[in-house]
């Protein structure tokens, strides 16, 4: 009996040990992420650039903007394919990569003129560029081509999200994947400061390549959670789609995307003037990791 009763007290002192330690771990790991976010400094233009790359020295001119937890080297799948011909501007997002993560609001306003100082001092303003985007760059490529037009001969968008509103959206996501259930529901703000554990290669989507995973992890729980809301849900894509005009848009759909749907995407770009639908069979929210030449070849007969 007396062991039985030390067996309990042993296996209870070793339970409570295991749990100090993992509310420790976690008392740590969020008061980091946050004093991460508040001790930051304000954003500011002059002195906040967002980090790129250029590749290529063609005459045709890209710039590529990534989605939610992407980065620029999202869009570095067989790009051989069209360096030769063509110039790219890859880019950080504010907030994202490498670029910097000022304490801010994450608005589409902030995103649109941080993409417009780097593309402006890059000289891709000159009216040959194509903006090639996917998932949440898609609202902020459209953005920049409305207010632009000028600027871009048109854009291509890869898994644009439009939903009618905050319920559709949940009710979407409620059919994904624990992780993807917890990252998108009211209280993501609160779970991002644990980003550091689940952004882990346990938690990694399958249609992820692993260098796109370990970038996902170089965001802050507000560029994340202000993101969500204030670009990709309060985002009115309809408004900014009739304003477009006559410029070109080429929307890329895979028939199996269950993060953006199908439908809406094409509810949307049926109001867009000069647009082309392109449906992908067999193709998720992440079509161009699996099949990155589809990309290119709308990206080649869009310059004809």
């Amino acid at each position: 009996m007396n062991t039985r009763k030390r067996s309990y007290k042993i296996f209870r002192m070793t339970a409570l040990g295991i749990l100090t330690i993992v509310v420790f771990s976690v008392t740590i790991i969020t008061s980091c992420q946050y004093l991460r976010v508040t001790l930051a400094a304000p954003y500011t233009p002059a002195s906040m650039p967002l980090n790129l790359e250029i590749v290529g020295s063609g005459d045709k001119d890209l710039v590529f903007i990534h989605g939610l937890t992407g980065s620029k080297n999202y869009w570095k799948r067989d790009l051989d394919a069209i360096s030769g011909t063509h110039k790219l501007l890859l880019v950080d997002l504010l907030g994202f990569g490498d670029s910097p993560k000022p304490n801010s609001d994450y608005s589409l306003e902030m995103q649109v003129g941080a993409l417009e100082a780097t593309i402006s001092r890059e000289g891709f303003d000159g009216g040959r560029t194509v903006l090639v985007a996917h998932s949440m760059g898609t609202v902020i490529a459209l953005a920049l081509l409305e207010k632009h037009p000028d600027w871009f001969k048109g854009a291509i968008t890869i898994g644009t999200p439009v939903y009618k509103d905050m319920e559709e959206f949940n009710d979407i996501m409620s059919e994904h994947s624990l992780f993807d259930r917890l990252t998108a529901n009211k209280y993501s703000k609160y779970l991002c400061l644990l980003h550091p554990i689940f952004m882990t290669r346990i938690f990694k989507p399958d249609n992820l390549s692993d260098e796109v995973f370990a970038d996902a992890n170089k965001h802050t729980w507000q560029s994340y959670y202000n993101s969500l809301n204030e670009i990709i849900l309060d985002t009115d894509l309809y408004a900014i789609a009739r304003n477009i005009g006559n410029k070109k848009v080429v929307f890329i759909h895979g028939d199996q995307d269950t993060t953006a749907p199908l439908v809406n995407a094409v509810k949307l770009a049926n109001t867009v003037s000069n647009a082309e639908f392109l449906t992908v069979n067999g193709g998720d929210h992440q079509l161009f990791l699996k099949d990155p030449n589809i990309v290119w070849k709308a990206v080649t007969d869009f310059f004809g």
